[in-house]
């Protein structure tokens, strides 16, 4: 199978912020055609998270060729949720995301009601013909009574109504191997997000191992203050098996998109999204459109 590659657009924040439609044109003229937004403030804006309505944006992504297949919603909230998931469907997407998640730590029936509020999530989005997709980050690893909350997570949603959009950067930074994790849940990934880690990182993959205490509270403020962004290079560019990665990723039954993502760079963002689409190039066969 030839994997179809695209790019989460969280990898020019700031330059969608400053320019969004400049930003937009630059990214076709890198190479991308298919787009993920990350919308940060769904409370306030309803779309993709740079504050324009639905129907410029969708003139504008069909001129320069471009085309929104995912959007992450932050704060995932019930009550947000119709006017978020009625803004995708103008744009002609037809699947949302979790954006990032935490739970406190051993709290087990936080978890179940977390769960319980994704299974709603993906009941609202299934009676309008969309899908919602649970995105995961370092701290699901956090073990309540012996068992990850990523594994009560999968247990306690619905496969009809939550699918898995699999970080494997983040998996391996929870000290996990997502190779194993995309091979398990294999009938319930849909997409990938991509990233690296850099050959002379100033932190240990694994998070776990000194630099996060595995019995933590974490939450957004110690994730911020953990995560040095120095660990984040240009995807291809890292020590991340990315062979193996897209070698599974290719037995995947139900796979639509990898996203490569790009959180911190020293680089200049469209610079560093056009250095990681040229190093990722020469890594596998893939489809850029």
């Amino acid at each position: 199978m030839t994997l179809k590659v695209g790019l989460q657009l969280f990898s020019v924040r700031n330059a969608l912020a400053k320019d969004p439609w400049g930003t937009l044109e630059s990214v076709a003229r890198a190479g991308f055609t298919f787009l993920e937004a990350a919308n940060h403030n769904a409370a306030e804006d309803p779309g993709v998270g740079f504050g324009v309505d639905a129907g410029p944006l969708r003139r504008t992504l069909d001129d320069l060729g471009l085309a929104v297949v995912g959007c992450h919603v932050n704060p995932l909230r019930l009550d947000i949720l119709p006017r978020a998931l009625d803004y995708q469907a103008e744009l002609g997407n037809n699947q949302v995301g979790c954006d990032i998640e935490f739970y406190p730590a051993g709290d087990h029936d936080y978890v179940l009601r977390r769960a319980d509020t994704f299974n709603q999530v993906g009941a609202l989005a299934k009676e309008r013909g969309m899908r919602f997709y649970y995105h995961n980050h370092f701290q699901e690893f956090q073990r309540i009574d012996g068992r990850p909350v990523y594994e009560i997570l999968l247990e306690n949603t619905d496969p009809d109504l939550v699918d898995l959009q699999i970080d494997v950067y983040w998996m391996y930074r929870g000290g996990q191997d997502a190779v194993e994790w995309m091979k398990r849940c294999a009938d319930r990934v849909i997409l990938l997000h991509q990233k690296d880690f850099p050959k002379d990182a100033p932190q240990p993959l694994n998070l776990y191992e000194g630099v996060v205490d595995p019995s933590a509270d974490i939450d957004l403020d110690l994730f911020l203050d953990r995560v040095d962004p120095a660990c984040f290079t240009e995807v291809g560019t890292g020590t991340l098996p990315i062979k193996d990665i897209l070698d599974t990723a290719a037995t995947l039954p139900r796979l639509e998109y990898v996203f490569l993502e790009q959180d911190h760079t020293t680089l200049d963002e469209i610079d560093s999204i056009r250095t990681s689409r040229e190093a990722f190039s020469r890594l596998a066969d893939v489809a850029w459109s």
